[in-house]
């Protein structure tokens, strides 16, 4: 695809990026695909997933008390348990604000590690990583944060999000359904959003502005970017996804380059 060149003039050392449709075909790539990149919040998505699969495993259950009082996974998954950002601070009763809270993924991890009896890194891995293939990708540290991977890997992730295997796909369709609609908050980098919408783990960008995706992409888009210049997502209507990593921190040059080349993947990809 001509449109993945674009990240050629990103200004950063090293970016690679891919499309892949629903089937598993890269229909497209550029730069080095199997360099490993550390993800930061583009961990979120690995591990919301990994907290679906003990969901269905029946080792947690979405609506089971976990994090402050009052809340539950599902609050977690969905930023909405109340928690500080970084800190296990209470700053609101469940439900009713969207605070981004890496906090929240932390206690998911804690919570899904005891239920399991197992680290949950290991789980993920167990759960997420090894069925799909992705042996270059790590989870060592926090759930919210500390995953490196590849463009490679998460192109079979991006796949798995679009024709699930490892998950029912009603279990991914609620995934990708906005959780306590309505609420607004700070999507990190973009400012306050009167519906910042939130599935299970994933972002759902419906009619955000600004945003990192492109101005055409659908509503129904969803995905995560991180803080260490990467992201993900998948466009239901475009029928593929992209992935996109870099190892130049998120900033003023990200919020520029990322939406013009979003919106030259889908004209590529709407023209054929």
């Amino acid at each position: 695809m001509q449109s993945l060149a674009l990240i050629d003039n990103w200004p950063v050392p090293t970016a690679a990026a891919a499309v892949v449709r629903a089937d598993g075909s890269v229909v497209g790539s550029r730069g080095p695909t199997s360099h490993r990149f550390p993800l930061a919040s583009v961990t979120k998505p690995l591990a919301a997933y990994a907290v679906l699969v003990a969901y269905e495993e029946g080792a947690v259950e979405l609506d089971e008390p976990a994090g402050p009082e009052g809340s539950t996974v599902r609050h977690l998954l969905a930023h909405s348990s109340g928690l500080a950002a970084d800190e296990n601070r209470v700053t609101a009763p469940p439900g009713t604000r969207r605070i981004y809270s890496n906090a929240g993924f932390e206690a998911l991890g804690d919570h899904v590690a005891k239920a399991t009896e197992i680290p949950f890194g290991e789980y993920v891995r167990q759960a997420v990583f090894e069925p799909l293939g992705m042996t270059s990708t790590t989870l060592d540290g926090s759930p919210a944060r500390a995953a490196v991977s590849t463009v490679d890997d998460l192109t079979r992730f991006a796949a798995e999000l679009q024709a699930p295997r490892l998950l029912d796909p009603r279990t991914v369709l609620e995934a990708m359904t906005v959780v306590h609609p309505g609420l607004s908050g700070i999507l990190p980098g973009y400012g306050r959003q009167k519906n910042n919408d939130w599935g299970l783990g994933f972002e759902i960008r419906d009619t955000k502005s600004p945003h990192w995706t492109g101005g055409s992409s659908s509503p129904r888009t969803f995905g995560h970017f991180g803080v260490s210049g990467t992201f993900l997502w998948v466009d239901p209507d475009a029928g593929a996804a992209c992935v996109a990593l870099s190892d130049r921190d998120f900033g003023p040059w990200a919020i520029e380059a990322w939406p013009p080349f979003t919106e030259a993947v889908l004209a590529e990809l709407r023209a054929g």
